[in-house]
């Protein structure tokens, strides 16, 4: 039950309205009776203002309706400023739309950013999904209002009087005395102290409580690795500030076939010589569950490491998830075993190739047969058996 409707009838709203109409409210009188506006209408703006500042917060409004602008008054909140906090009505307006600077201090008045990472595969990111993300947040208490003490009881501090500073006296001599300002001791000035019986029932005197939040997290198609997603103030709730944000992380997971690279998909592809000299067909199942039947034509020769394209079939394009990136296909050919054919049919074989080139040896050159060798053991093993070892540097 409201006990007063005043500040409630200053923005013309309902005692029950939600923070959004509060704020609607708010924005369409301020506009109305701003001094640069209406200068005659100075004191209605600063009525408004204040209505503002205790309604759309949830502790001093739930002390205002319990007890009215009296309540406010006792429970320490009147001896802070006109505005609670806030310095002047100009303020008011400049932090609800943005006044220069002074957005410095809305920053202020905001909670902590919470950063939370979400894998996802890269077939979330080629068709789009949406998934749910589970979380605890803290939320202000709905029984206290925030406030942290049951209804009735006083959490205005009861040595500075809700100041959150205490004046100490020292005698430096018979007419002479020093006056000292300090933090509260009892409060470390934050104007309240709440007894232990006194504390509500619900959040035991924290004034939040925890609760499960359950996050859809709708993946557009295109989205990248690394890339954020916003929910503005999902954060925790804290009297007093605006709740901050939760920013949501994609972790790309590793995809066994494809690789992504921008808005293009790399897949590796093993063929045989016939194939890589003859023409190939390989099948390639997409990420959205599509059958693409690649060929390449007889004599279209591809050497390994060559990279060919299929255009429009790689990843969708952020926010234009009717474009398409290139899907690019890096083949390496996979050549015959050693005595794969006898020596007289790869003579045959040879006549279907262009001619060698002739090679001049003089006299003093000297002939040496190929050996299988590595870089990696630097060695090599020549057809007699002989092992011998080289300098890697030789190799490159």
């Amino acid at each position: 039950m409201v006990k007063e409707t005043g500040y409630y009838d200053l923005l013309g709203v309902r005692p029950g309205a939600s923070l959004d109409e509060i704020k609607r409210a708010y924005r369409r009188l301020a506009l109305r009776y701003h001094p640069d506006k209406n200068p005659s209408e100075g004191e209605r703006f600063k009525q408004i203002s204040q209505a503002y500042e205790v309604l759309s917060d949830a502790h001093k409004r739930a002390l205002y309706d319990r007890g009215g602008e009296r309540a406010m008054k006792e429970g320490g909140l009147g001896s802070r400023g006109g505005s609670g906090g806030f310095g002047s009505p100009m303020d008011i307006f400049d932090l609800f739309f943005g006044g220069g600077v002074r957005m410095r201090g809305r920053a202020d008045r905001r909670g902590k950013t919470v950063v939370h990472q979400l894998s996802v595969s890269l077939e979330d990111l080629y068709n789009g999904t949406t998934r749910k993300l589970s979380l605890q947040k803290n939320i202000i208490c709905r029984k206290c209002g925030g406030c942290g003490v049951r209804e009735g009881a006083q959490r205005r501090c009861p040595k500075c009087h809700g100041s959150g500073m205490e004046v100490r006296i020292h005698q430096l001599g018979p007419s002479m005395i020093q006056q000292i300002q300090t933090v509260c001791s009892q409060c470390q000035g934050q104007g309240e102290w709440i007894r232990p019986r006194d504390c509500c029932l619900t959040c035991n005197g924290r004034k939040v409580v925890r609760e499960k939040k359950i996050l859809s997290v709708h993946l557009d198609k295109g989205m990248k690795d690394g890339q954020k997603i916003t929910f503005h103030e999902e954060g925790d709730q804290v009297p007093g500030l605006e709740p901050g944000d939760i920013i949501i992380v994609l972790d790309q997971k590793e995809h066994p076939v494809f690789r992504r690279s921008g808005d293009d998909l790399i897949v590796k592809r093993e063929i045989s010589l016939a194939d890589a000299l003859c023409g190939c067909r390989q099948v390639i199942r997409t990420l959205d569950n599509r059958t693409l039947l690649i060929s390449s034509q007889p004599g279209d020769v591809i050497r390994p490491g060559d990279l060919k394209c299929v255009p429009n079939e790689g990843m969708p394009v952020y926010r234009s998830p009717f474009q398409k990136g290139k899907l690019i296909l890096q083949f390496q050919v996979k050549f015959p075993e050693p005595g794969w054919l006898p020596t007289d049919r790869l003579r045959q074989l040879q006549a279907f190739f262009p001619p060698q080139e002739e090679v001049m040896a003089t006299e003093d050159t000297e002939e040496e047969p190929l050996a299988v060798g590595s870089v990696a053991g630097s060695s090599c093993r020549q057809p007699n058996g002989y092992i011998f070892h080289r300098d890697s540097s030789a190799l490159d």
